[in-house]
Parts: C-alpha cells; sequence; structure tokens
C-alpha cells in the first residue's frame, strides 16, 4: 500500500494524503481526523467520556444511534455480541511529531476500516482513541482507556475482542504483545486467573491470523505498555499488536534469552538498571521523543499489517 514516496513526500492516496499534516506541529489532531472521517464518508461518531474524545467507525449502515455512551444508552448494533475492536491512540507525546507513535497505526486502521466497508465485513468497531500518552504524575486510571473500557461495558461493548494496534509504522516484523504474562506472573486469584484465560485467547487469534495470512515473521514479545494497561486495569481483556525491523527484533529475543528479567525494565522504567535503556529497542526508544520523525517509516511493510487487521475481523 503505497505512503510515502523514497524522498519522504505524500503521495495523493486517501486518507495518507492529510499525514503530513496529522504530524505537523501543533496540527489540531483531533479536528484534522473528524473532516478525514467526514470526506471518506465514514459511518463514525465521537463519544467524549471523562474529557477524553473518541471516533468510533462501523460497519457501513451500521452507525450507532447518538445517545449517553457512558451511561450505557447508545443503541450498539453489536450489543452482547463479540465485535472485533480496534483501537490506535490519537494522541502523542508533547514534542513528538509522533510519526510512529501513534500516527501510522491510525492512518492504517482508517485504511483497514475503509477495505472492511467496500468488503460489506460487519462485527468490526474501529476505535481511534484519546489521551493515551501520560503526563508527569499521572497514573493508569488517568488514560483514555481505562474510563473508556467502563463505557464499553456499560453499552453492552465488554465482550468484545480488542486488538490494540500500536507503532505499527517502523518495521517488517509482527510483534504479539506477551506483556500480560509478566503482569500476571505468580499471581492466583480468580479475576488474575480468568484475566490470562482471556488474554490467551486474543493471543492465540492473533497467531491464528498470522498463520493463516502465512506471515513469515512474527514473534510473541513483551513490549511497552501501551493503551491495554488502561483496559486491563478496568477489567477489560485486550492486547497490543506492534511492529520491529526484523535486526532489532532478533537482538531483543536474544537479549531476553539472556536476561529474562529485562522484561520488566522494558515494562517499567523503575524497574530498569544503569546501562539498561541501549538495549531497548531502538525503535522503541525513538518513542514519545522528537526523534519519532517520518524519516524512520517503512511504509513498503503496511500492506503485511493491513492483511493482518482485516483477517481479524473477518476470521
Amino acid at each position: 500500500m503505497p505512503f510515502l514516496n523514497i524522498r519522504g513526500k505524500p503521495f495523493a492516496e486517501a486518507p495518507f494524503n492529510r499525514f503530513f499534516e496529522f504530524i505537523a506541529p501543533n496540527a489540531d489532531r483531533y479536528r484534522i481526523l473528524k473532516s478525514l472521517l467526514e470526506e471518506l464518508g465514514m459511518d463514525s461518531l465521537t463519544f467524549t467520556v471523562a474529557g477524553n474524545r473518541h471516533f468510533f467507525i462501523f460497519p457501513r449502515g451500521q452507525a450507532a444511534n447518538p445517545g449517553n455512551f457512558a451511561a450505557g444508552t447508545v443503541d450498539f448494533p453489536f450489543r452482547g455480541k463479540k465485535p472485533v475492536i480496534l483501537t490506535a491512540h490519537y494522541d502523542r507525546a508533547p514534542g513528538s511529531p509522533g510519526a510512529n507513535d501513534n500516527s501510522a497505526a491510525v492512518f492504517l486502521l482508517i485504511k483497514t476500516a475503509a477495505l472492511l466497508r467496500a468488503g460489506e465485513t460487519g462485527n468490526w468497531i474501529t476505535i481511534l482513541t484519546d489521551k493515551e500518552e501520560l503526563g508527569p504524575g499521572e497514573g493508569i486510571c488517568s488514560q483514555g482507556s481505562y474510563t473508556l473500557a467502563e463505557a464499553l461495558r456499560q453499552s453492552g461493548l465488554g465482550k468484545g475482542r480488542i486488538f490494540i494496534f500500536d507503532s505499527c509504522g517502523t518495521g517488517d516484523t509482527l510483534i504479539v504483545s506477551s506483556t500480560t504474562d509478566y503482569l500476571f506472573k505468580g499471581e492466583s486469584r480468580k479475576g488474575v486467573l480468568k484475566a490470562r484465560q482471556l488474554t490467551g485467547e486474543l493471543r492465540r487469534i492473533a497467531l491464528e491470523t498470522a498463520r493463516r495470512l502465512n506471515m513469515d515473521k512474527v514473534i510473541l514479545l513483551p513490549t511497552p505498555f501501551s493503551e491495554d494497561a488502561g483496559f486491563l486495569r478496568a477489567g477489560l481483556p485486550a492486547i497490543t499488536i506492534t511492529v520491529l525491523p526484523s535486526r532489532e527484533a532478533s537482538a531483543f529475543v536474544s537479549l531476553l534469552r539472556r536476561r529474562p528479567d529485562f522484561a520488566g525494565a522494558l515494562i517499567a522504567r523503575e524497574n530498569r538498571k544503569a546501562g539498561d535503556e541501549p538495549l531497548i529497542p531502538e525503535t522503541w526508544r525513538r518513542l514519545n521523543g522528537p526523534r519519532d520523525l517520518p524519516s524512520r517509516l517503512t511504509p513498503e511493510h503496511y500492506g503485511r499489517i493491513l492483511r493482518f487487521a482485516q483477517y481479524l475481523c473477518e476470521g
């Protein structure tokens, strides 16, 4: 799927024609997404939960009837069912272009929604979420996904299968997150066991989808926290899908074999020791800072992500 040409200039193909506007300094990312979804004729609605504005994109002709989302009075077409819910956060860290974190995934999921609508595939929702990035002194309960999770439950969508696409712009190797294994290690409480079972099922679906697509570069690895932190804290199972360059992925696998404890250092900054930072894959080290630039993106691999996201919804 064409995205940028070799000199980093944008192609005219929608929705990617708005990408450089989206990552510009001081861009009003909410306004850009709103106008883009309108231009594309998407069946979409914006719901505000705890001050955070989330875009919901629906299959053709199946948009929810507006109501009080947080109060559970919205008439969703999938109430009580298990829709596939694809999410990507559209906010970015202050001072960062946010090309990989998380603009690329946002535009890839918009394109995925357009392809699904063209194929008339149902039983899916794409949510472009607000407030994934945390400010100084903020905890997981401040994440947009935390309050969104409760609203999803109240609105009858708590059984949805949630797949989070984060930092999917740089690399050729699909990473299915195993972070919950490290979070739940040694836990035996009933609620934790249930959460492990449900996240394990999501992981199985992701790996099976990759197998059906004959994807040759797929690895199960711990990943930095994303929206899964907020969803899990609120009691909704979710797993993160990301990508890495194969060289970085292989090096990280080797590191974890030598230092299984390094997963904890990756997940929580307070667990890191002196000298740990350079061991984190370079692509992840660039996130949330000024080096998250479009020149690092690898659009030649985006077709893999699009097919994977489509198959999750069509399987």
